[in-house]
């Protein structure tokens, strides 16, 4: 299976930082004084708040103060990302959630910043879903295109928002079959999902993460996940991949974790980069996340983060552009198409 074999390789990258000096030393390095803020742009219990409670307790616990969860929800996660850039660069304020969004705020037009303005560490990988009430009577994607071709702009599907995985999910299917949907948008991945569950919406595209518990509890049906093979789901069994469907479809590892920006003092990173290495690289909270919700465990930093990280920014910008939502030509930001 594609995703093992994805696994396996970035657990090697991570590992190549497994030499470094014992967190004791890291801990002199820098030690909060106070307790650090991790912002989620994003409304509670969503992928990107799942993933940064784990990240929060594992740091608490290298190096000895608290991580205070902050979700602060809006403009597709630029609020909550523009406070954390605002914030004094002294290491205490961080921001959370999927890469592809900081890679993306510009080209939208949401937030002059970019991947490179940030310190980069990653927990997972995400895969896409889409899902669909039961009462629907969709069954698969196959089903979902029916009702795309036959319906077009009246058939609603919950996302995060705009520059939200579901969102790129739903743009990417477009670009590809040229099929018109409704976009409903909500303040996170946890709301899209309660969407489809209620019925409010027929279908959401959301994070797999996101739905897992409802896909168990035949909540939700999953018709296909935005990846190179069929994942498996714990409880559930094999969820198809769209390319069974949209053989060409891109299917790039939405990378999640948290960020702070460049220019903090450098004992800050030193320390996280360490920390990163040894604790979070370890940690069986993050492994047990990430195999109960068919994510893959990611501990990347650094240049390691950017360059696969840097995947999906790209195609995405290009999405974006193509399908008219872009304020900006991503060309003109160094980022050349694929």
């Amino acid at each position: 299976m594609t995703i093992s074999i994805t696994r396996r390789t970035i657990l090697a990258a991570a590992g190549a930082g497994l030499a470094a000096p014992s967190l004791v030393q890291a801990q002199a390095g820098w030690r909060p004084d106070r307790p650090v803020t991790v912002i989620v742009p994003w409304a509670a219990g969503g992928s990107t708040d799942q993933m940064a409670r784990i990240v929060a307790t594992e740091l608490e616990a290298a190096l000895g103060q608290r991580f205070v969860v902050v979700n602060q929800p809006g403009a597709s996660g630029s609020i909550g990302t523009r406070n954390a850039l605002e914030a004094a660069k002294d290491g205490m304020t961080w921001a959370a959630g999927a890469a592809v969004d900081v890679g993306c705020y510009k080209v939208l037009g949401l937030l002059d910043t970019q991947l490179k303005d940030w310190n980069l560490y990653f927990a997972v990988a995400n895969v896409n879903v889409l899902v669909a009430n039961p009462a629907a009577n969709i069954r698969d994607f196959g089903a979902a295109m029916e009702a795309f071709r036959a319906r077009g702009a009246n058939t609603s599907v919950a996302t995060a928002g705009v520059s939200s995985a579901g969102h790129n999910m739903m743009e990417a299917i477009r670009a590809a079959t040229q099929v018109q949907y409704r976009h409903a948008t909500y303040d996170g991945g946890n709301p899209a999902m309660i969407a489809t569950v209620s019925g409010e919406t027929p279908m959401g595209a959301v994070l797999l993460v996101e739905a897992a518990e409802m896909i168990r509890a035949r909540r939700l049906v999953p018709l296909a996940v935005q990846s190179e093979q069929a994942v498996t789901l714990q409880g559930v069994g094999e969820i198809p991949s769209i390319r069974r469907w949209l053989s060409d479809i891109p299917a790039p590892l939405n990378y999640f974790g948290i960020w702070t920006p460049k220019g903090v003092p450098d004992n800050v990173i030193t320390t996280m980069n360490q920390v990163w290495a040894e604790k979070i690289a370890n940690s069986q909270r993050l492994k047990d996340y990430a195999n109960q919700r068919a994510a893959v465990f990611a501990p990347l930093h650094g240049q390691n983060a950017y360059d696969e990280a840097w995947k999906m920014v790209r195609q995405t910008a290009w999405l974006y552009f193509d399908g008219g939502k872009a304020q900006v030509s991503p060309d003109t930001l160094g980022i050349a198409r694929l």
